[in-house]
């Protein structure tokens, strides 16, 4: 290895190109050093090195070739977006290329030919990637409706710059539909315009939105979404689901819930809807299976019992 000492130390832990290589002062010689592999062409890495990232191992395929960028199931795992992607734990990497420019044809490279707008793609730490909603577009000719409900919803969800670090969210309604005007007749833009007819602001989790979801397949009314509600005097509470007219709140059950301190905090919830009056309808992740309807059920009751009827079109 002495004859790589020279090289920067980014060069070993991460896969590299040959020409940031010669750039940094890399010889030929170091290059074709037996601990050196060739991943792809102009693309080497050191055969010591562990496992690295997605974001790290996919950095150098979107520099070797000109409008280049990661897109499609490689972004969407670099970008850890929400829901189920076909695919996406298949190990090819996939990058998109502007058009009129070819696709790239490499190994383990799926190559994508489209147009990409300056707006569409950035730069995550030297890595040319698709932007979150542009490549929540991308992928929605393979993933399943709800599943891209699933991941507008965490686009548009306003964050909680307490536990995140930021306060905007990754996109809005009006960029995401300005986005789809822009590529009408790409696969996938149907259902991508009913998912995103579909998301709303405010569900914070999968499992929030597949319940959302499920209810309003039922018929039941619309809820409010993390809602800031006023119980009593000085008594406030945000349930993931909120009915005001009919006091009822819905409040899903994630596996934090066992935590002492939690089931805690969760007893004490419960006591401050009873005395404003409101019914708490707690739903774990048991009555999730088949398609949610012990959940729709046991909210349909409550939302029964304190006065509501369902549509007699339905």
């Amino acid at each position: 290895m002495a004859a790589l000492e020279r090289l920067p130390e980014t060069f070993r832990t991460a896969p590299f190109t040959v020409d940031e290589a010669r750039t940094a002062g890399g010889s030929y010689g170091q290059l074709c050093h037996r601990d050196v592999v060739t991943l792809s062409r102009g693309i080497k890495t050191l055969n010591h090195c562990p496992d690295v990232p997605l974001a790290l191992l996919t950095r150098p395929y979107t520099l070797v070739t000109g409008y280049s960028a990661a897109s499609h199931a490689t972004a969407f795992t670099i970008w850890e977006m929400p829901g189920f992607l076909p695919g996406a734990q298949v190990s090819t990497i996939h990058i998109s290329r502007q058009f009129p420019h070819t696709s790239m044809r490499r190994k383990g490279v799926t190559g994508h030919r489209t147009r990409l707008f300056s707006d569409e793609v950035t730069n995550l730490s030297g890595l040319w990637i698709t932007t979150r909603p542009r490549t929540w577009m991308d992928c929605a000719a393979t993933m399943p409706l709800d599943e891209l409900v699933i991941a507008a919803d965490h686009l548009l969800r306003i964050p909680r710059p307490a536990f995140e670090g930021r306060d905007t969210p990754y996109a809005t309604v009006s960029e995401m539909e300005f986005l789809l005007d822009r590529h009408t007749g790409i696969r996938g833009i149907v259902k991508a315009r009913e998912a995103l007819g579909l998301a709303r602001i405010g569900c914070d989790s999968p499992q929030e939105t597949r319940l959302r979801l499920a209810t309003m397949r039922a018929g039941l009314p619309e809820p409010l979404l993390n809602a800031r509600t006023v119980l009593t005097a000085g008594v406030a509470r945000e349930p993931d689901q909120s009915y005001p007219e009919f006091k009822v709140a819905v409040e899903y059950e994630g596996a934090t819930h066992s935590d002492p301190r939690q089931v805690e905090k969760d007893i004490g919830r419960e006591e401050d809807y009873a005395l404003a009056g409101w019914k708490e309808v707690r739903i774990m992740n048991r009555h999730m299976a088949n398609d949610a309807k012990a959940a729709v059920q046991k909210i349909s009751r409550a939302l029964y019992d304190r006065g509501w009827r369902p549509s007699p079109n339905r």
